[in-house]
């Protein structure tokens, strides 16, 4: 149960730190590039039942 939570939380934050949004046009791709990997991270954290 909290692993799906986490995952939908994490889907969330990459979707808001994408630059298409107005008020983060001027952050490039980086906030978006560290939330994937963080959510690939638990994507197989959960695949192998550490979470």
């Amino acid at each position: 149960m909290l692993s799906t939570i986490l995952i939908i939380l994490l889907i969330l934050i990459l979707i808001g730190a994408l630059p298409n949004w107005g008020y983060s046009r001027g952050w490039g791709y980086g906030p978006g590039g560290i939330v994937g990997v963080i959510l690939i991270i638990v994507l197989i954290l959960a695949l192998m039942g550490r979470i």
